[in-house]
């Protein structure tokens, strides 16, 4: 992946939803379930952020696990849903 920078879609509100006991993304058509280590990794894009800073912020959270490949798998399908739009 590029240097671009990326963020959160303004159309998409990620919150914890109680009854699903998981994150959520909700859009004026529906709602999505995530994953916890999806909604770990969209929380990185609340403000402008590129891929390799994502990467570099998990993986000194997450100390000893490569999580490049997953992450750049997760933007790839994030950016193709509207979930993260370029900066």
């Amino acid at each position: 992946m590029s240097d671009a920078q990326y963020q959160r879609n303004a159309m998409f509100r990620m919150q914890f939803e109680k009854a699903q006991d998981c994150h959520v993304l909700l859009y004026p058509e529906g709602m999505v379930k995530l994953s916890d280590s999806a909604a770990e990794i969209l929380r990185q894009f609340e403000r402008p952020s590129s891929v390799a800073e994502v990467i570099g912020r998990l993986e000194e959270k997450f100390p000893g696990v490569d999580l490049a490949g997953d992450v750049n798998e997760f933007v790839e399908v994030a950016r193709d849903k509207k979930w993260l739009e370029a900066c």
